[in-house]
């Protein structure tokens, strides 16, 4: 990848993907070690014409999802702000698909890391939320998908990356999405609202913790009736999201309006189709919720 010729660095680009891909779990830590590729990765990314740094990109997802050692190597380099500065700039969607899957990458790896690098209120951390911006209002559906993942992993973060996200321009759009979107890029818009609303997990084992402010407000923006939707469908990992959104919501809400509002968008019929589901664990997490919070005694203090 040293010389500067298209078609050779093309080659190599892809030779050490393949490399990495290959069969030694280590060679994503080696490949990053060997002096002058990180640097040849960070020049072709930022100079080359979209085709070569497409193959270029590629090499970073695939190094970024299997090595922490990689990842942090790359987050001390440049690649960082070249990645966003291709998203910001190019409409290729070839390109735009593994830049936007190496900056999720990277920032689900290593927390301290990522912590350092996306500080808010730096210009960096506010390039990355608005090229995600601009991935969320793409007409391009893998866009939007990957968009999400990548919020979902910031989100997943320090309670100052939920606070991020929660007070950007991303929200509204989220909110939209969470609605109107396809099945696949509603379920990726649920884990990014679900995680802004609780603080990073401590590790009990237990319930998670909330963050009131911001399940109130999502709540009040109607997130609740997409987070139903998601319980119905015949997907257990997006109806397990739904469950557990529901829950924040019977618990958390102010005044123990919880209830009431998943009553009111139907969440109890959502909830009893589960009473005699195959899969254990939500039928539990189901049944559990209507006996603890729709028992014999609810509404009669009304």
């Amino acid at each position: 990848m040293l010389p500067n010729k298209g078609s050779t660095v093309r080659t190599a680009a892809w030779a050490l993907s393949n490399l990495i891909k290959g069969p030694d779990p280590k060679a994503a830590t080696e490949l990053i070690r060997v002096e002058g590729v990180l640097d040849a990765i960070v020049r072709h990314l930022r100079k080359s014409d979209e085709e070569l740094a497409t193959e270029v990109a590629w090499v970073v997802v695939y190094l970024s999802a299997l090595s922490n050692f990689a990842i942090s190597m790359l987050m001390k380099s440049d690649v960082l702000p070249v990645l966003v500065e291709r998203l910001a700039t190019s409409n290729s969607l070839q390109l735009l698909i593994p830049v936007l899957r190496s900056l999720g990458n990277l920032v689900a790896g290593d927390s301290h890391t990522t912590s350092t690098i996306l500080v808010p209120g730096c210009e960096i951390t506010d390039n990355v939320i608005k090229v995600l911006v601009k991935c969320l209002q793409s007409e391009h559906r893998v866009l939007k998908k990957e968009a999400a993942w990548v919020l979902s992993n910031i989100a997943a973060g320090s309670i100052e990356h939920k606070q991020l996200i929660y007070s950007s321009e991303a929200l509204p759009l989220l909110l939209r999405l969470l609605s109107l979107a396809p099945f696949d890029i509603r379920k990726e818009v649920a884990y990014v609202l679900g995680n802004i609303c609780v603080p990073p997990t401590e590790g009990d084992g237990g319930k998670p913790n909330l963050i009131v402010e911001h399940l109130v407000s999502l709540v009040q923006k109607g997130c609740l009736s997409g987070f139903i939707d998601l319980v119905r469908s015949a997907d257990t990992e997006a109806a397990r999201l739904g469950l557990q959104f529901m829950e924040l919501v019977l618990r958390g809400m102010p005044n123990g309006e919880g209830p009431k509002l998943v009553e009111r968008e139907d969440g109890i019929d959502a909830m009893e189709r589960f009473q005699f589901h195959e899969n254990e664990d939500l039928r539990n997490m189901a049944n559990g919720l209507v006996d603890k919070y729709f028992g014999e005694d609810y509404g009669l203090d009304e």
